[in-house]
């Protein structure tokens, strides 16, 4: 039996069109992987087989589904690779022989995603929604995992997932991550310092104690079925789709860390969206070495400063707050102008039921979207943004480690922090 609410999502909520799986699966599931492939012949299927080295007993209970789309307005040598991909699926693959492997037809004319609002969200969402019905609700709350057909998971992938949501009573995760090597010294280099600067951004909002202190990867994170109902399932931006979710999904279930195994996303460079790894790549391999500056630290000792303000004042008035937000720092307080603050704390206090309830609606109206705005504008306006040699030993000192100058060195000392379990 399907679940009232699963229900309802799939009859109200859920994509419609003229995509279907490929196949009729049999049986029901624990969980469904589901793969976004763009002009992707060329490394999905190194990802699937990667997959295929779990262990049996798992992957015959994992539907792993490939959406394999472009939009109506694609160019030409994307939507050649995607007939290729589709043709190569549909010759099989003897390696992939353990996977419960179907895909999805996004591509051809007809199914095609529509232009300019068609992307990777569309397609995550697409995925999702048509493995819904083929969970298994019988017993444990079956898993949605996303992943990208450019990124290698480990054979230890889908029990860690497994072992993860049985321990857990948050409906969102996210998973460690480290990115494959790159092609070249240039391309390794370019992906360190980009991988340092996400994880320097995730240390800064932990050590200033924000509760979305996460990494929003789209190749390594996950929910369970009715978190992902309770979100309202994938959202369809072109890009960011992972940064959205993941926000969504802490505000309605949470968000906790997997052990116990890494996802591997490609070092490669790509112009398909706007920013992201890809377009960071490509801007750092054409020269362009303020591709990817640092936040400093003072940035994060604000928004620190500013969250403990707020916990330690529930009973104040918002013009109060906003008086002692411009003592923190102007730029804060012509920031919280900017966001409306003062009209949004009163409607916060209105509607809240008591000062805990008060500071969670807080930290709903101030979210990881106003969060980042936040260490945007004062970047942008008091604190300028530096490379990882001028601007991460001062971070990394304000958290309490060692204050190292190499950025190899750097990522290496949070690599170890960040993973999962660690003290």
């Amino acid at each position: 039996m399907i679940p009232i609410a699963i229900t309802k999502y799939l009859s109200c909520r859920a994509v419609s069109g003229p995509w279907q799986l490929s196949d009729s699966q049999q049986g029901s599931f624990a969980g469904a992987v589901v793969i976004p492939a763009l002009a992707e012949s060329a490394t999905l299927f190194a990802t699937l087989r990667s997959l295929a080295q779990n262990r049996p007993e798992l992957t015959a209970r994992f539907l792993v589904v490939v959406v394999v789309n472009n939009r109506q307005d694609a160019c030409r040598a994307d939507k050649a690779d995607n007939h290729k991909t589709l043709d190569l699926l549909a010759a099989g693959d003897p390696a992939l022989g353990a996977l419960r492997l179907c895909w999805v037809d996004a591509a051809s004319p007809g199914r095609e995603l529509p232009p300019k609002k068609g992307g990777v969200g569309l397609a995550r969402k697409i995925g999702f929604d048509l493995a819904l019905p083929l969970l298994d609700f019988s017993g444990s709350t079956p898993i949605l995992v996303a992943l990208d057909a450019d990124t290698l998971v480990q054979p230890d992938y889908l029990s860690a997932l497994v072992d993860h949501f049985r321990s857990t009573t948050a409906g969102g995760a996210v998973l460690d991550f480290r990115h494959q090597q790159g092609n070249s010294p240039q391309q390794q280099e370019a992906i360190h310092r980009y991988e340092l600067f996400l994880r320097s951004y995730v240390l800064g909002l932990a050590t200033a104690g924000s509760p979305y202190a996460f990494h929003t990867v789209g190749s390594a994170m996950a929910c369970t079925a009715t978190a992902y109902v309770g979100a309202g399932g994938m959202n369809t931006r072109v890009a960011a789709e992972d940064f959205y979710f993941l926000q969504h999904l802490k505000k309605t279930s949470g968000i906790s860390s997997v052990t116990g195994t890494l996802v591997h996303p490609s070092a490669r460079s790509s112009h398909r969206v706007p920013f992201g790894t890809g377009r960071s790549i490509s801007r750092l391999l054409d020269g362009e070495k303020r591709a990817v500056l640092f936040h400093s630290h003072e940035c994060f000792t604000i928004l620190a400063s500013w969250l403990a303000l707020v916990t330690n004042r529930l009973d104040a008035d918002g013009p109060e707050i906003r008086q002692q937000a411009a003592e923190i720092s102007p730029g804060l307080r012509e920031y919280l102008d900017q966001a409306g603050f003062v009209d949004a704390w009163e409607k916060l206090r209105d509607n809240s039921r008591n000062q805990p309830a008060l500071l969670t609606a807080f930290h709903s109206w101030f979210d990881g979207l106003r969060t980042m705005k936040l260490i945007h504008h004062l970047s942008d306006s008091i604190f300028s943004r530096k490379s990882a040699e001028e601007s991460m030993p001062s971070l990394l000192a304000w958290a309490g480690l060692e204050s190292l100058v190499d950025p190899d060195a750097q990522l290496a000392l949070l690599r170890s922090r960040q993973a999962p379990g660690a003290c």
